[in-house]
């Protein structure tokens, strides 16, 4: 909204400094700066409103140290994290940018699905919440307007090198100059960590089995996804369970995810690191700024002893986010490593729910895993202080956060 506004007053009166406003790196630092205002400034007052309204979380009892100190604490805090990132992207991001454009859908759609959760247990008084199949429903659906949008909108190619003469020896090639031109296609390619080429074709998966056709090939990204997006959300859900970790779990995912935005839209970098590059994708590191911000400002308030929870307004559109991103940067096969603190609470929980079952069948009662699932509440049942479980969370994001941004140059 105001790149274009000062955009168009650069051009036509050519008042000094405005064209600060070209630049992706400053409208990144004003998105970060504006959405840390929001959610720090305005974070007290919407706390005060939620208490006003008793929209309070209503603890279950699991046994666990200072859980009933945290009954009636205000949730739903989501709204101003959802806030800092919408706003500051409508002010600084170009808008008729369809990376932009997703982001701008996944932030509302998702964090509509967790308000209404959030919604039916607090004014319906219904512990349960939306019914599961119905936030399976809304991310699966969102999966599928990702794919679709990603596999036939015009604007969204990649930019591929292609040989001037593929017949000629590589000797002949070097010979003659410039050996290659480049062109923006579209593709179903994406970056995969530790391989050679580091790019993935989806099509080389269907090709194996004999299928071809572009319809396969659709098919097959469209389940990718839809998965990743349902795992993602679900995954940020369940980490979402004591003060500040999926916050400042999300914020280093959030800043990783931002530096390959930023090497990805740039054509120097992206040359220079051999990866694929993706015009027009620069765009959406304004978009990660404002997340960052979001998460960071509303850590103040949810760090240990929380003042507030996000609810499931916060934790699924923060999941959401994070699949939707890595799928636009063509990042998504680096999930599993970028978000593994997400993939072990979930795994925790699979772990747990699937050797309980089995073991009762088997034996006649249920045996676990864990003292309890998710993976947080077990080193709580320990004895751990939640202080202590969410800084070595963050400090294993960290670590997988650096492994993650060093396989751009190991092949």
């Amino acid at each position: 909204m105001l790149y274009h506004l000062f955009t168009w007053i650069e051009q036509n009166t050519h008042v000094p400094g405005l064209g600060l406003f070209q630049y992706i790196s400053f409208r990144t630092a004003m998105a970060v700066v504006v959405s840390l205002i929001i959610t720090t400034a305005y974070g007290s007052r919407l706390i005060g409103l939620l208490r006003k309204k008793q929209v309070g979380e209503t603890i279950r009892d699991l046994g666990l140290e200072g859980e009933k100190e945290k009954q009636g604490t205000p949730t739903m805090g989501g709204l101003i994290i959802i806030a800092g990132i919408l706003i500051p992207t409508l002010l600084f991001a170009k808008l008729d940018n369809i990376y932009v454009i997703i982001m701008l859908v996944t932030t509302v759609w998702m964090g509509a699905i967790g308000f209404l959760d959030d919604y039916i247990k607090v004014f319906r008084k219904n512990k349960e919440g939306l019914a599961g199949r119905f936030k399976v429903i809304g991310q699966v659906g969102l999966g599928i307007i990702i794919a679709c949008t990603m596999y036939f909108h015009p604007d969204i190619v990649v930019r591929e090198r292609v040989s001037k003469n593929p017949d000629a020896t590589e000797h002949v090639r070097a010979a003659t100059g410039a050996t290659y031109y480049t062109q923006d296609v579209k593709s179903t390619k994406t970056n995969i960590p530790f391989y050679k080429d580091n790019e993935f074709d989806y099509a080389r998966v269907l090709s194996i089995f004999g299928l071809n056709g572009n319809a396969s090939v659709f098919l097959l990204f469209l389940v990718v996804v839809v998965i990743i997006v349902t795992a993602v959300s679900n995954g940020a859900n369940i980490t979402d369970g004591i003060d500040g970790l999926a916050t400042g779990t999300s914020a280093i995912i959030g800043g990783t995810l931002a530096i390959f935005a930023y090497v990805s839209g740039n054509v120097i970098f992206s040359d220079y690191l051999n990866i694929m590059y993706i015009p027009n994708s620069g765009e959406l590191v304004i978009f990660a700024g404002a997340f960052v911000g979001a998460c960071t400002g509303f850590l103040w308030y949810n760090s240990y002893p929380a003042q507030v929870f996000m609810g499931d307004t916060g934790s699924l559109a923060i999941g959401g986010i994070i699949a939707a991103f890595a799928v636009l940067i063509r990042k998504e096969l680096l999930i599993p490593v970028l978000c593994g603190v997400f993939l072990i609470e979930n795994l925790s929980v699979i772990m747990q729910v699937s050797y309980f079952k089995y073991t009762r069948k088997k034996y006649g009662e249920g045996r676990r895993v864990f003292l309890m699932a998710p993976l947080h509440h077990h080193y709580q049942k320990k004895g751990y202080h939640e202080s202590k479980i969410v800084t070595r969370f963050w400090i294993t994001g960290i670590i997988l956060a650096i492994i993650s941004i060093v396989t751009l140059k190991i092949r």
